[in-house]
């Protein structure tokens, strides 16, 4: 925390621009909180933000925000009705759902405050103006909401691994949970990155009988540690006929594909041609406003495809990634790359996009007192 009472931040104040700005550290009532920042996990969405590619609406905005929906910290101040609604402490850590909500509609008694249609909304995506201005995790600190929901995280793991459980939530869900992915399914994952790894981990724990990951060329060492993390093969998309390479690998094609390419219309195509009959799509990789070519309606409707998108998860799901994190069954340290300091936000959200020259990164985090990382230009 800068000196004074003050908490230094990342503002993205217009797309590709972000600025550092110092806010007043909020006080605290009864029954909100102040969360000191550990790590805030980066995902795809956040280059999508600060492109200024996701709809910007009064209760999802764009900018000014300060962005990061994937913060893990510490309790440093709590009033007493939070501490005995959320059974925290000071000093204890926790992994902070994305959506907040009001607490009392339908959707919040789901625990789906991002479905709530009165006074909800989501950090990382809240005005920067609106006291007391801390909405976002690209912060030293991080203002907690009477409406937030929070879970007890590993106090002993590294902030970087535990602050996977947002990714790790999306993969239970996508390749899991939505589909309903069960022992007697082959499961096709699209693309290596972070979520698709994570896809790698939710199939197997949903009992899939054969889970294949497909990558770039560039991707070699995401897809060995797929092989790692279960995969029974990762496929180079660039060797040759990728649905023919897909659907050799599952002995003729998935019950369950998932999709989480960015940026690549064309994978929707694919996942069309790799399913069987009866086959279940989850479409996860935001495209950018691209348009998806060639795809062929019949074949959705000759194999009675079900094509479902999602965006977000249910807090099951996070509750349930944050138990596996802290079960240490799987080696997430692997996934973890690089942590910067909120100085480098802008170099971050670059670096996960690909545009950092020889930086191929799976896991990347905001981690306030990071060493500054030398990047080649």
């Amino acid at each position: 925390m800068s000196a004074g009472g003050r908490v230094r931040a990342a503002v993205l104040v217009q797309p590709k621009t972000i600025e550092l700005r110092d806010f007043p550290r909020p006080s605290v009532g009864g029954d909100d909180a102040v969360l000191r920042i550990e790590a805030c996990g980066i995902c795809g969405s956040d280059y999508e933000q600060y492109e200024g590619h996701l709809p910007d609406t009064e209760d999802y905005k764009q900018f000014p925000v300060i962005p990061g929906h994937e913060p893990l910290g510490r309790i440093e101040e709590i009033g007493r009705a939070a501490k005995e609604r959320w059974r925290v402490s000071v000093g204890d850590r926790v992994a902070v759902r994305s959506g907040y909500g009001c607490g009392r509609c339908e959707a919040c008694r789901r625990f789906e405050p991002a479905a709530c249609g009165t006074r909800g909304g989501t950090y990382g995506y809240t005005d920067v103006e609106k006291p007391p201005f801390l909405w976002g995790g690209y912060a030293e600190h991080m203002y907690l909401t009477s409406l937030s929901v929070v879970k007890q995280a590993d106090p002993d793991l590294a902030p970087e691994v535990a602050v996977m459980f947002n990714p790790l939530a999306a993969g239970i869900s996508w390749a899991g949970t939505v589909p309903a992915t069960g022992p007697s399914d082959r499961v096709a994952i699209l693309g290596a990155g972070q979520r698709g790894l994570c896809c790698v981990i939710a199939a197997r724990e949903a009992g899939a009988r054969k889970v294949v990951i497909t990558g770039l060329a560039r991707d070699s060492a995401k897809l060995a540690l797929a092989r790692e993390l279960g995969a029974d093969a990762a496929i180079d998309v660039e060797g040759g006929d990728v649905v023919a390479q897909v659907r050799e690998a599952l002995g003729g094609g998935a019950e369950v594909v998932v999709d989480t390419t960015p940026y690549a219309p064309r994978s929707l195509t694919d996942a069309v041609a790799i399913a069987v009959r009866r086959g279940r799509i989850v479409v996860a990789g935001l495209k950018g406003g691209r348009p998806t070519q060639a795809l062929l309606a019949d074949d959705v409707i000759y194999k009675e495809l079900t094509i479902r998108g999602v965006l977000s998860m249910p807090v099951a799901e996070t509750f349930k990634a944050v138990d596996i994190i802290g079960s240490r069954r799987y080696p997430f340290e692997r996934l973890h790359s690089l942590s910067f300091p909120i100085e480098q936000a802008q170099d971050a959200i670059l670096t996960l996009a690909g545009q950092m020259p020889g930086v191929n990164p799976i896991h990347l985090a905001i981690v306030p007192g990071a060493p500054r990382i030398a990047l080649p230009r």
